[in-house]
Order: C-alpha cells, then structure tokens, then sequence
C-alpha cells in the first residue's frame, strides 16, 4: 500500500482523560515499563530496563534541552498578546542566538494575533538587579508562523554588560507543557520537564522518553555493558500538530534541527549501524541520518531529509556505508560536527535502517508518533495500547514507558 493513503482514523483508540498523567511520578525511574518483545507483552518497573538489554549494545538519546519558550506582553489597550518563539531567525543557529546579547530575531507563534497589527510591544526585564526593556516587533509571515524581531536596553545607565537573550527568557519566559495536559506550567515542571541528561538548549517539547532516566539507572547501563551516545534533535511545535487530512499523505511534517558528534557516527560504525534509541526523536535522528549518508554519497551539499523520501528513493546502500559517506562528507568540510535538518515521516510500511529497539512512551491517539510505533511493531500497536489501557498505565508526556522489541 501507498504510504500516503494511509488513513488516520485507522490509528484511534480511547484515551480517557484520566488516563493522561498530569504530573510525573514523585521518582522519575519509578514509573511502570511495558515490554513488547517479538509480539510478547508483560510489565516491570524503568528502573528493571537496563536488564532487558544485551551487552554491549549502543542505546542513543536526545540531549535537547527544552527552553522556556512563551513570552507574554501587554498592549496599551491591556490586551495580552503570547509569543511562543520555536526557530532562530537571526542569528539563526541555535547557539549563536542564545548568546546574542542585545537583539536577535525568533520564527515565532503569536497569540492573540488580530490585536497586534502593528507597533512595538514592550514589558521591563530585570536580569542581575538591572532593569531593562525588552521590545518586540512584529515582521513578515513564515509559513504558518512570524517573524519577530526583539531588542533589549537599560532603562538605567549602567556599566553591566547586556544580558544575552538565553538570560532575557530564563527572567521572564515561560516552559512550555503540552496543551493536553490542561494545567498552568508550575514551578516543579522547570525540572521535572527535562532529562538529566539535557545539555542543548533549543527545544519548545521535552524528548518525553528520556524523563524516566535518572543516574542511578544510567550508572546501571554503565554496568550492564550498554555503551552510550547522545546527539541532538531539537523538539518543535510541530510534534504536536494534529493530523487533519484523512490520509497522511495530506499531513505536512514540520522541519526539525539535528546535531550529530563525528564520534557518534564512528561509534555508530563501529556497531554495524545498529541502535537502541531512546524517543522518536532519536530514532527520527537516526533513521534522518541513513538518508543523509545516500545523499552524501551522491553528492549532494545539502542533507536535508525531505518528508517523504524514505518512500520515494531507494537505495542499495547499507547502513554503515551510508554512514561513512557522512564521514567523508564531514572530512571534506572539516566538521566535528554535522548540523542538518529532516522533516522525515516515519509510517507502516517505513524500513528501519539503524533503530532495532527503541524506549518510548505512549502517545496521542491518530498521532504521527503513533504512526511511528505502529511502523515499528509491524503494524501491533493495538495489542500493546490495549494492554497498557488494562493495566493502568499512564499516557503522554508525564505517562509510564514502553521497550519495543519488534
């Protein structure tokens, strides 16, 4: 079958409001693990995970870091206008914009849009004891989102350098949950919505699978003889985005931003091309970088995994040589590190190229995430939702956790 006539309403199922967790446990390893191996189910607890595992394998997270990400300011009318900011326009690498200090400018959602025609919106900023004015101008159209410009200033003179806008949000942005958990962001959600293991700063969604992780059972990996490796997808909006065409092939995959060390590709070589991903956002990083290595290997200079390529080319190129055309496209340019970006679908009928176990969390019903599961399992994503209804566990971002061992 087509990929594209997939229909959405083929992947629903009931998902009671009380099923959907909340708030996460008290202990984040505490959480219930569900284990689908070779279409067997059964049940432990995440901190039994590291036992599930074969020695020696190579498991990968997402080092993302989720930003707080919604602004809010008011008009002279009182109106509240959000800006929920999700791509750097300029500077527009990630990093570099954190560190901007003074002006930069956000791909951004605007709520409350018809009040904000026109003008500059502004609220005062305190950072280290020193007042300032943030300003925020509202540019062109961008897709589905707009650009905003924002500059800050003293309101005072001072001889203190201006704070950079990673300082601006952490004083007056918010972090954004997921809408579906019908709460206010609390001041517990600033930790218990990254994992431990959060370095990169840029995501607007936290990768949900890795909240389970604490040190404890990464230490017990350690000891398990699982080697680890961390590459970096950056979470937009756009994973949660409805699907409303009928059939998939109406849906459009937003863009996402992926970093990936040089060594991690090495060690991914070194395993045969072979991973255990923790989240669909590793196993899109890493299936992305399969497709990055073919189009290296014909030439291409620029790597980005359009949506539905994976359907649309094939290829007699193994795993590992796709990955060392990544290497040797990385050596020409004299990159440690490949940045790229991907816009993949992975659905049933999808061939995985490196994921062979993956660690996940149970997601929205008539979802693209679900469709990812369901490609992954072979199309019995029924049998484990169903199992995971009638055993009390717990759904979405804050929800219990799944090993899926096709």
């Amino acid at each position: 079958m087509n990929a594209k006539h997939i229909h959405i309403k083929d992947y629903n199922y009931p998902l009671p409001d009380e099923r959907i967790a909340k708030f996460p446990l008290p202990q984040r390893d505490s959480s219930k693990l569900l284990l689908y191996r070779h279409g067997e189910v059964s049940e432990d607890v995440f901190t039994r995970l590291p036992h599930y595992l074969p020695q020696g394998a190579l498991m990968v997270f997402n080092n993302t870091r989720v930003i707080q990400a919604r602004l809010h300011f008011h008009k002279d009318t009182g109106a509240l206008i959000e800006i929920f900011i999700l791509e750097p326009a300029q500077p527009a690498e990630y990093q570099e914009n954190f560190v901007a200090r003074g002006a930069c400018a956000w791909y951004c959602l605007v709520g409350n849009l018809k009040k904000w025609k026109a003008g500059v919106l502004t609220r005062k900023v305190t950072v280290g004891g020193t007042d300032y004015e943030l300003q925020a101008t509202r540019g062109t159209l961008h897709g589905t989102s707009h650009r905003v410009d924002f500059c800050w200033h003293p309101l005072q003179p001072t001889d203190a350098p201006l704070p950079s806008w990673a300082e601006m949000l952490e004083a007056i942005g918010e972090l954004p949950i997921p809408p579906y958990l019908g709460r206010d962001t609390e001041e517990s959600d600033k930790v218990t919505y990254q994992t431990v293991y959060s370095k990169i700063e840029g995501s607007v969604a936290a990768p949900t699978a890795g909240l389970h992780f604490t040190a404890d059972v990464l230490e017990q990996l350690d000891r398990c003889g699982i080697e680890r490796e961390e590459l970096t997808l950056h979470v937009g909006a756009g994973t949660f985005k409805p699907v409303k065409s009928e059939e998939i092939g109406g849906h459009d995959m937003h863009t996402e931003h992926i970093a990936v060390k040089r060594a991690t590709i090495e060690r991914l070589i070194e395993h045969d091309g072979e991973a255990i991903a923790v989240g669909t956002t590793s196993v899109r990083t890493l299936e992305s970088l399969y497709y990055m290595g073919m189009l290296a290997h014909e030439g291409a200079e620029d790597l980005h995994v359009p949506q539905w390529m994976p359907y649309e080319t094939t290829s007699s190129l193994s795993t590992t040589d796709a990955l060392k055309a990544l290497i040797a496209y990385m050596d020409q340019r004299q990159l440690d590190v490949l940045h790229s970006s991907t816009q993949i679908i992975i659905v049933p009928g999808y061939t995985f190229h490196v994921v062979r176990m993956m660690v996940t969390n149970f997601h929205q019903p008539q979802s693209t995430l679900l469709l990812l599961v369901s490609a992954f399992v072979q199309g019995q994503w029924r049998t484990i939702y169903d199992y995971a209804l009638a055993h009390d566990f717990r759904f979405l971002s804050y929800g219990d956790s799944s090993l899926l061992i096709p």
